[in-house]
């Protein structure tokens, strides 16, 4: 699936741990990476360049330059060996200019980290990974500098994503992103997935409902867990995300009741805490989620998660836009939430 990764630099060492992880995916992929870097002026320069127009071409030009020389060295790194590599530079905003290169290049997958500061530019990839990660129209992997990155098969254990469920067909469009990216890096072991679904316990709704309209805490836990048995189901069967049913990967759910969702799915995947599902499992190694989904009953919306998920968490986030927009009037629901809702 992943055969063009667009990996952008800032010319920090935190930002090219990215260049591993993208590498592996490429190799295991039998695809490609595009090495991105933009050059800003610094704020600065600008009243010396408004009234010189000269020394701000000249700036512009040095800059442009600079960039075009790391980045003809970062294409040799030995991690990117046997790998077809492009690079591209280009001067402007740097959320913007990776959101246009991605779309120029037809990238599908974009993989930086969270933190790397440039000399010149000073550009926090902080708040740039926030950025692309929230407009970019394909997947995009966030590492964080102080977390883990997945650039070798992981020593005596199974490669395990979290994909995060809500209940919503849009919440499924990270299951066949997730699974490309789980058997490229655990390659050439089978990697595994763990799906999980958060549910608010009952009584934090009470108040507003009817009581013909209560559901007690075990059949919300019964419906959830259902309906990842019924998503299990049709994932081995190919009936979701075709892909996971050639690849030998092992699948495990579980359910958690939480008020805070995203404390839970990042307390799940990091230690593997409150598991209550099928299949016994230490934790994960990657957690993917869609930007957007919303659940019947529980009706947390995945955006402001994920958004949650990312700033909290030290493991690398796969984050996944649906092909759909997403019409908050109405919520397209897969058939097996629907299955589940008549249960």
């Amino acid at each position: 699936m992943f055969k063009r990764i667009l990996v952008p630099l800032d010319g920090s060492i935190r930002a090219e741990q990215a260049i591993p992880v993208a590498a592996r995916i490429a190799r295991a992929s039998g695809g490609a990476t595009i090495l991105v870097r933009t050059v800003l002026t610094t704020p600065e320069l600008w009243p010396a360049m408004e009234m010189r127009p000269e020394l701000a071409q000249a700036v512009i030009d040095t800059s442009l330059a600079e960039a075009k020389q790391y980045l003809l060295a970062a294409s040799t790194a030995k991690e990117l060996s046997a790998v077809p590599t492009e690079t591209a530079v280009l001067y402007g905003p740097a959320a913007m200019s990776i959101l246009a290169v991605a779309d120029s290049s037809g990238a599908d997958l974009i993989v930086l980290c969270s933190h790397g500061y440039t000399g010149v530019t000073r550009w926090v990839m902080g708040s740039v990974a926030e950025k692309v990660a929230h407009h970019a129209t394909v997947p995009v992997l966030v590492l964080r500098e102080d977390g883990p990155v997945p650039a070798a098969p992981h020593p005596d254990a199974t490669l395990r994503a979290l994909v995060a469920l809500d209940g919503s067909a849009h919440a499924k469009a990270a299951l066949e992103p997730a699974v490309h990216l789980v058997a490229a890096l655990a390659a050439p072991a089978a990697g595994a997935l763990h799906l999980v679904r958060v549910v608010k316990p009952t009584s934090a709704g009470r108040e507003a409902k009817g009581p013909e309209h209560r559901e007690s805490d075990e059949q919300v836990l019964h419906k959830a867990k259902q309906y990842l048995r019924t998503t299990v189901e049709h994932l081995q069967e190919g009936l979701t995300a075709p892909a996971v049913a050639g690849l030998n990967l092992t699948i495990t759910w579980s359910v958690a009741v939480d008020t805070d969702v995203a404390d839970a799915l990042v307390r799940l995947a990091e230690s593997g805490e409150d598991a209550e599902g099928a299949g016994a499992f230490g934790g994960c190694q990657v957690i993917a989620m869609a930007t957007h989904g919303y659940s019947g009953v529980q009706r947390w919306a995945i955006g402001s998660i994920t958004e949650r998920v990312l700033s909290a968490t030290r493991l690398p986030l796969l984050i996944v836009r649906p092909a759909e927009a997403l019409d908050k009037g109405h919520v397209r629901w897969d058939l097996d939430t629907i299955a589940t809702m008549q249960a």
